[in-house]
């Protein structure tokens, strides 16, 4: 996944994101670093937060931007 990718290009830290998710900064960490696995409901959000596919944050696609 992306999800680090993402935040870093946006300028943004762990506990920015996990409050937009409305949850903790440790456990956005563990989907960043693979230790937890993402819910679909969060991955659509963060989607939506970037404006990227989902498949891009999946690593299924090198399309980023939606069009």
């Amino acid at each position: 996944m992306r999800l680090k990718d993402l935040r870093e290009d946006n300028d943004l830290k762990q506990k920015e994101i996990a409050e937009y998710l409305h949850i903790k900064q440790n456990t956005y960490s563990q989907y960043e670093n693979g230790q937890r696995q993402l819910p679909i409901d969060m991955l659509i959000k963060i989607a939506k937060y970037y404006n990227v596919s989902t498949d891009y944050i999946l690593g299924l696609s090198n399309e980023k931007y939606l069009k």
